[in-house]
């Protein structure tokens, strides 16, 4: 049986995988069967999205940039590539830490979505907040997602539990209907 509603998969990307990158989430390569997994569960029914830097960086971000300007590149850098071939999933690029938005809203509609990728308690958290915000159920696959670390990784994940029943932090086995 498909699960209900839609997949997004947030920024499954080299920069993010790569050992030597300031922005690595160290269990990266440990999420990714949960991922595959899911994405074939969701089938058609999933929506992939990217962080890439902006072309001229305008506000706090000329600051953020200036700490991390390995990160001024093209959306084409290998370091923006996903490390997953979508095939014909929608790819969404975003110059913000968050996904949520009219394009990623307009693919899912009301939802229901699941959430993976990374980083937990970055780019996840910061999709997951608006969407929940705007009314949209949202289930966040705790062993579908790494964070910059572990500890920031759990710490995210008990923060988004607080925001029950908006959010509801599952496993792959309970999406894919294996129970706990």
């Amino acid at each position: 049986m498909r699960p209900e509603g839609w997949l997004v998969v947030v920024d499954l990307q080299q920069v993010f995988r790569d050992r030597d990158s300031p922005w690595t989430a160290p269990r990266f390569d440990e999420i990714r069967p949960n991922v595959r997994r899911l994405v074939e569960a969701f089938g058609d029914r999933v929506v992939f999205t990217r962080f890439v830097a902006p072309e001229r960086p305008q506000g706090a971000w000329v600051d953020y940039y200036e700490e991390y300007d390995f990160a001024l590149q093209p959306p084409d850098a290998p370091l923006y590539q996903l490390v997953e071939d979508p095939g014909g999933a929608p790819v969404l690029d975003a110059t913000t830490f968050g996904k949520w938005g009219p394009e990623l809203a307009g693919i899912v509609g009301e939802g229901p979505i699941t959430v993976t990728g990374v980083a937990t308690d970055c780019c996840v958290l910061s999709t997951v907040l608006p969407a929940a915000d705007a009314g949209v159920p949202v289930r966040v696959v705790s062993d579908g997602c790494a964070g910059a670390d572990d500890r920031a990784h759990e710490d995210t994940l008990q923060i988004l539990g607080c925001y029950a029943p908006l959010v509801q932090v599952v496993t792959t086995a309970q999406v894919l209907g294996g129970g706990a």
